[in-house]
């Protein structure tokens, strides 16, 4: 997928592999400035499409190494506002042997939509895609686009059209550009009908807001997607950014050098949008035009637009089938005798019903770092559920998904999870250690890997013995010394001891 954007030419290459995963496999950029390039008649110059062919071969060349079967390339905003766009694309063509679509405000608007539910389960909401050149606002309702607009406003065209250089951005023209923003968000009702909703925010200017916003509290997880800003970060980065010229600006950890002289007007946008549409919240989605094409493209139609509960579902189903490591039949079966555990023991141990979905998670997940070594598969487990890209949850919820599933003791667990506590909550810690011995025991009921127990009934006896009544297919022997290995340490959390009986062979 190539991305033809106002600001930045945008690569990225994925990879289907046999059995339905996929995964972005290389990337590229380049800071183009298109629009800055449109001459006062609205024409991109010779040079500039030139330099752009340049890029496009450039970006040919690394979809072929890969092997890629096939590339689609497409040109937004810049091309779109141009006045010899025709000939631009048709000499474009011609140079690099590609065929390139331009994509209407409307295609931008609805595949940045589709990016947004293919990977975060908001139900309602407003989506905002701040480019170069253009800007669009799309409402979500039930998860489905109920009005898009494309605005002709983006951060670099912005820039330009207000003389903002290298210089300080100046009061009056803070104010100035925010006046006529807002003046042209007016002129759409809808946008202001739909209070409190949370605002999701793609493209370049809200992923660099992000990264300053994190290097400025020490963040402890680097990962974009599913960042929530805290209130006033908007206004206060504006005020601290403002004033400083731009060679200052790229100073600033975070921000990117050739984004600098733009992060002004893209911020400005941002909060012009986000009062507008009286936004409850904002957050970062870290897919963007090029996934929705993708999605659109290479998947099956009907798997486009997931129901918010199954992309945290299609997600784990995606890592699992890129990283196997263990049949699936056995992860099927601890996950299913970790929920047993869960629904008998959770009422009577104050587990919030948020915790289920976690364990349903990491029973599915706690192998994975098999794939690297299976010696170390716990650190392992842990380090890639932190760094992988997969959806369905906040960064705590991720967080604490990874830290069940990498769970091998108290002591273990603190220590892994030091650098991070500014995202952990009360009781987080006692949350994991019982969900992560509840994950250990379902485990351990299927050490054998044999899917052993048919049928599982559960009772606590007297207060300190968790019996587990079997239908087994055969003696269990290793199941049950597995659990008597573990008991002690279950004990301590839940105090009670696991025993595994027989109740029949089946």
């Amino acid at each position: 997928m190539i991305d033809i954007g106002s600001n930045t030419v945008r690569l990225a290459v994925y990879q289907v592999t046999a059995n339905g995963a996929f995964r972005v496999i290389d990337q590229g950029r380049w800071p183009a400035r298109l629009s800055q390039k449109l001459t006062q008649d609205g024409e991109l110059p010779q040079d500039a499409i030139r330099e752009l062919a340049e890029v496009l071969l450039h970006f040919k060349r690394i979809c072929h190494m890969h092997q890629a079967t096939r590339i689609k390339a497409v040109a937004t905003a810049a091309i779109r506002q141009a006045t010899n766009r025709e000939q631009a694309l048709e000499q474009l063509s011609s140079l690099t042997g590609l065929s390139i679509e331009l994509l209407s405000g409307e295609d931008e608007a609805r595949y940045g939509s589709v990016a947004m539910l293919r990977t975060m389960d908001v139900e309602d909401g407003f989506v905002v895609d701040i480019g170069g050149g253009s800007t669009e606002i799309t409402l979500l309702r039930k998860r489905e686009i109920v009005a898009s607009i494309s605005f002709p406003f983006g951060c670099v065209n912005t820039a330009r059209r207000y003389g903002l250089k290298d210089d300080a951005v100046p009061s009056a023209a803070m104010e100035q550009i925010t006046a006529d923003l807002a003046a042209q968000l007016r002129a759409e009702p809808w946008i202001r009908s739909h209070a409190g909703l949370p605002l999701i925010g793609l493209g370049g200017t809200i992923r660099s807001f992000a990264k300053i916003a994190q290097r400025s509290v020490d963040y402890p997880i680097s990962n974009l997607h599913g960042y929530e800003f805290p209130p006033n970060a908007l206004s206060d980065t504006l005020q601290a950014l403002a004033p400083l010229n731009v060679e200052r600006r790229r100073k600033i950890p975070g921000l990117s050098k050739d984004r600098a002289d733009v992060i002004i007007p893209g911020l400005l946008i941002l909060q012009a949008v986000f009062q507008a549409c009286q936004a409850s919240r904002l957050i970062v989605c870290g897919a963007g035009l090029r996934d929705g094409i993708f999605f659109e493209t290479c998947l099956p139609s009907e798997e486009v637009r997931l129901a918010s509960r199954q992309v945290l579902e299609d997600s784990i189903r995606n890592l699992t089938a890129l990283y196997p490591t263990v049949p699936q039949v056995h992860l099927d079966q601890v996950n299913r005798l970790a929920l047993r555990l869960y629904d008998s023991l959770a009422p009577d141990a104050g587990l919030p019903p948020s915790c289920r979905p976690l364990l349903d998670s990491a029973s599915r997940l706690f192998r994975i770092g098999s794939i690297i070594d299976v010696g170390d598969n716990a650190d392992h487990t842990f380090y890639i559920l932190m760094h992988a890209h997969w959806n369905g949850l906040g960064h705590r919820e991720m967080l604490l998904t990874a830290a069940i599933a990498s769970f091998k003791g108290t002591g273990a667990m603190r220590n892994k999870l030091a650098p991070y506590r500014s995202l952990l909550t009360d009781g987080d810690f006692e949350r994991i250690g019982k969900l992560g011995m509840l994950l250990q025991l379902a485990a351990a009921l299927d050490r054998s890997e044999s899917q052993g127990i048919a049928e599982l009934e559960i009772a606590i006896h007297k207060g300190k013995q968790l019996v587990l009544s079997a239908a087994a297919n055969h003696p269990l022997q290793v199941e049950r010394m597995e659990v008597e290995t573990l008991a002690k340490d279950f004990k301590k959390s839940w105090g009670l001891t696991p025993v595994v009986q027989i109740a029949k062979f089946v």
